[in-house]
């Protein structure tokens, strides 16, 4: 069969005979399909993830502290970045934080592909899996070594600062309206928690909750 008769069934199902099962993927074949995919996949010893579409109130949220780091680091020779940029716990574990920054451009743990650590992640909590951020991703940004860690929680309305010590992360602070969130990690950085929460968010769509078509 030419590639021009080959129905849209047989080369999705040519595509699906080609990945890996589940428990089998590798760095390198993680890496390649996210390098040319859209969709944001994270990858633990094996197995992949799909994470959930973003929505406005999480991007709204991740652009403000995207410029926000951006601003503060500029001058001080750093930079910030937010998803997808692929972060490597260790050689099989890949995860991609809502946003990342060093503080210095040319810290020799960012390549081009993906990198190696940060000086501080932060990740918007996701309706879909709370636990994913507030439990899970604590303990992989700990054995990444990464010093610094925020959770921005829009169900509560709450930021957490984690600060890494001996190698598990305790509670700088939990910060709520009325309140400034503080870094270590970057000495004299802050912002208003009413900022943060005061994003724009539009209503839902009326077929948000409609089942998706057979």
């Amino acid at each position: 069969m030419s590639i021009a008769t080959q129905t849209s069934s047989d080369y999705k199902q040519t595509i699906l005979d080609l990945l890996p099962e589940q428990g089998r993927w590798t760095d390198e074949k993680y890496l390649w399909l996210t390098d040319y995919t859209p969709r944001l996949v994270e990858f633990t010893d094996g197995y992949i993830e799909q994470l959930p579409m973003p929505t406005q109130l999480h991007q709204g949220i991740s652009k403000f502290f995207l410029f926000a780091f951006t601003v503060f680091l500029g001058p001080l020779g750093g930079e910030a970045f937010c998803s997808p940029l692929r972060m490597r716990i260790r050689p099989g574990k890949y995860r991609e934080p809502d946003v990342l920054l060093i503080k210095d451009v040319k810290d020799p743990r960012c390549f081009n592909r993906f990198w190696t650590g940060a000086d501080l992640t932060l990740e918007v909590v996701s309706e879909d899996n709370p636990e994913r951020d507030l439990v899970d991703k604590r303990h992989d940004y700990a054995e990444a070594n990464v010093p610094e860690y925020w959770i921005v929680n829009p169900q509560n309305e709450t930021i957490t600062v984690l600060k890494l010590e001996n190698g598990a992360y305790t509670e700088h602070g939990v910060f709520g309206r009325g309140q400034q969130a503080t870094s270590i990690v970057l000495a004299g950085f802050r912002v208003n928690v009413d900022d943060v929460f005061n994003v724009y968010v539009p209503p839902d769509s009326p077929d948000d909750n409609s089942e998706p078509e057979a």
